[in-house]
C-alpha cells in the first residue's frame, strides 16, 4: 500500500488548471495549423490566423487562451493500491481548483445553485470522476470545460434497431444544431453505449483524450468517415464558411443493455483543453 498525502493532489490540481489555460496541449495545437493549412476559403484562413496568433499571445503573455476558463472537469484513475492521506480526496482537488483560479486570475464561471446564480467566487466546486485502476498511482486529468460548446452538446436514446446509421445521424445532427455556437472548428467527443449518463462520460473522456478499453476497430473508422461528414456541412471556422469544421472526432464506446443505443455528442470549441498528470 502507498500513502500518498492530498496535499499532493491539490497542488497537481492548481498547477494543471493555470497552465490549461494559458497553454493549448501539443496536440491540439498541431490540429490548429494542420487546420490552417487544409482550408480553401480566404475568410476560413484569417480566422485560423487569428486564432494561431491567439495560442502564441496566450502562452508567451500567460493569459487565458479564452475569456471562457471554464467549469473545471476532474478525471483521477487511482490505483487500488493507494491510500490518502491528510483528509478528504474531493476537498483537495476544489481546493486546487481554488487557488488555481484564483492564483492564476482565471475567470469564476461557477454559480452555487441553477436557479439562485450567486457565484462562488472562485470556479468550485469542480466535476469529479473517480475510476479505481491497478497500481499505487495516480492518473489526474483536468480537463475544463466553456459553456459555449456545451450547451451544444446532446444525448440521443437511439433503438438498436439504428445501428451505425443511428450514431453518424446523431453525431451530424449534433453538429448541425451547434453551427456557429460551437465557436468552430470544434472537435468532437461522443459515447457509445452503457446508460444515459454513462454515454455522457464516455463523450467527455473523448474530449479528453481518455479513451475507452472497449472500443472496436469500427470506431477509428467511424472517427475518420464522420470528421470528413461534418467537415462537408461547410460550417467552417467562426461558423463563417469553409473546410474546416470540425480539428477531430474521438469516439469511446461501451456495453450496453439489450434494448439500448444510448449516443451521447460532447463539443468543444477549438479550446479543447485537456492535462494530464502521474503522482
Amino acid at each position: 500500500m502507498r500513502e500518498i498525502n492530498v496535499s499532493e493532489i491539490t497542488d497537481a490540481v492548481e498547477q494543471m488548471c493555470s497552465d490549461i489555460n494559458y497553454e493549448l496541449s501539443p496536440d491540439m495545437s498541431e490540429l490548429i495549423v494542420k487546420a490552417r493549412s487544409e482550408e480553401n476559403s480566404t475568410l476560413g484562413k484569417r480566422v485560423l490566423d487569428m486564432l494561431c496568433e491567439n495560442l502564441t499571445a496566450a502562452k508567451e503573455e500567460k493569459i487565458p487562451i479564452c475569456q471562457d476558463t471554464g467549469m473545471a472537469v476532474v478525471f483521477l484513475e487511482v490505483g487500488q493500491e493507494v491510500h490518502f492521506t491528510g483528509g478528504m480526496i474531493e476537498d483537495a482537488v476544489n481546493e486546487g481548483v481554488r487557488r488555481g483560479y484564483t492564483n492564476g486570475y482565471l475567470r469564476k464561471s461557477v454559480v452555487a445553485d441553477p436557479i439562485d446564480r450567486v457565484n462562488t467566487n472562485d470556479n468550485t466546486p469542480a466535476v469529479v470522476h473517480y475510476s479505481i485502476v491497478p497500481g499505487d498511482e495516480v492518473r489526474i486529468t483536468v480537463s475544463p470545460k466553456g459553456f459555449g460548446s456545451e450547451n451544444m452538446s446532446q444525448v440521443f436514446m437511439k433503438k438498436p434497431a439504428d445501428g451505425m446509421d443511428g450514431i453518424r445521424s446523431a453525431i451530424l445532427d449534433a453538429v448541425k444544431l451547434a453551427g456557429p455556437n460551437a465557436c468552430p472548428p470544434m472537435y468532437v467527443g461522443v459515447g457509445v453505449g452503457g446508460t444515459f449518463e454513462k454515454a455522457a462520460i464516455l463523450s467527455k473522456q473523448a474530449l479528453a483524450g481518455i479513451a475507452s478499453p472497449y472500443n472496436k476497430p469500427w470506431v477509428a473508422e467511424l472517427e475518420e468517415e464522420m470528421l470528413s461528414a461534418i467537415n462537408e456541412t461547410g460550417i467552417g471556422p467562426g461558423g463563417l464558411g469553409g473546410r474546416v469544421t470540425a480539428l477531430g472526432v474521438k469516439i469511446n464506446t461501451y456495453p450496453t443493455h439489450i434494448a439500448g443505443l444510448p449516443v451521447a455528442v460532447n463539443i468543444c470549441c477549438h479550446v479543447n483543453r485537456h492535462i494530464s498528470t502521474t503522482i
